[in-house]
């Protein structure tokens, strides 16, 4: 056995206990989530000038956790769709302090057929705010936000803003309900699997390098946006517990199990950010049908490679 033989066995291995049983996390998210449905989604849809003949582009708002505006593009090929009639729809998330971007941005999807609604995270770098009241201090950046208290938090906010953007493409004119997909890199990677794990929607994941995957081994080794967690625990170690606690309920090591749709990842071995031992502890724990790309030489990237890997899988799982 080579070296990478032996690695790649070691993660197929990787395997740590959950740190809450299902009944416990299953009872939180449901109670939140039938909650949230009785909540209005206020949806509007303003089109969007582009130069691109071959899309067609609209501005899109819904009411996120808390009620804040959360906005979106929606995206879809210009030419005629009727005979084919509603598209499989790919809802994508940004990596970490980024945006949506550019309309073009998803140009891939579009040749396939497919639309798209590319999501701004909360309070990031897109047009989206963030109304979730701040009642103490927290460390750079978001995800400190509410720490010491789930129910409020930035997390519970995002997976929330998450599901509600599955709700809103279902919405949307000319998509396939049945045909909802969600993607996304790094932070997008982990609200990927969120929406895998808490929507009934969601047809597929695909998840690269994801985030959320092992919480208390990442906030402890992490060179990323779990260091501002280490930080605040730097600061107030007496609510060390505390926080792993509440960090646990958005861990998708606890999460696996609700996992029925197909699910695609992968991992870069050389990863600092969103390390293996992370993704793959997530990964091993998933039950439904399930396929790991392993890249031994890379770091917190996704190649062309997998982005085309990310294609064949969509239209297998969505035609």
């Amino acid at each position: 056995m080579n070296a990478i033989e032996q690695r790649k066995h070691e993660l197929e291995n990787c395997r740590p206990e959950p740190t809450l049983d299902p009944e416990t996390i299953d009872e939180f998210w449901n109670d939140l989530l039938t909650e949230d449905e009785e909540l209005p989604l206020d949806v509007t849809i303003i089109p969007e000038e582009t130069p691109y003949p071959g899309m067609e582009v609209s501005k899109v708002s819904y009411t996120g956790y808390g009620e804040t505006t959360i906005h979106a593009w929606y995206i879809r090929p210009a030419a005629d769709t009727s005979e084919r009639g509603d598209l499989p729809c790919i809802v994508t998330f940004p990596g970490y302090t980024g945006d949506r971007g550019y309309p073009e941005r998803y140009a891939h999807f579009l040749m396939l057929g497919y639309a798209v609604l590319a999501v701004d995270v909360r309070g990031q770098l897109g047009e989206t705010g963030n109304l979730l009241p701040q009642e103490e201090g927290i460390v750079r950046g978001w995800i400190t936000q509410g720490l010491l208290e789930k129910e409020r938090s930035y997390y519970v906010a995002v997976a929330i803003d998450t599901v509600r953007a599955i709700e809103t493409a279902a919405q949307l004119p000319g998509v396939d309900p049945e045909r909802i997909a969600i993607t996304g890199g790094s932070q997008g990677g982990g609200i990927a699997l969120l929406a895998g794990a808490l929507s009934r929607r969601v047809a597929a994941v695909a998840a690269d390098i994801p985030n959320l995957c092992r919480l208390d081994f990442g906030v402890l080794n992490s060179t990323s946006s779990l260091t501002e967690i280490a930080d605040y625990l730097k600061r107030y170690p007496e609510h060390l517990e505390r926080v792993l606690q509440n960090l646990a309920y958005f861990d998708i090591v606890n999460l696996a199990h609700r996992f029925t749709v197909p699910v695609l990842m992968s991992a870069g071995w050389k990863d600092t950010v969103c390390m293996p031992e992370t993704i793959y502890a997530a990964y091993n724990r998933i039950e439904s049908p399930k396929q790991m790309m392993d890249y031994p030489f890379s770091g917190h990237e996704v190649s062309e490679y997998q982005r085309r890997q990310t294609v064949l899988f969509f239209r297998e799982h969505l035609g």
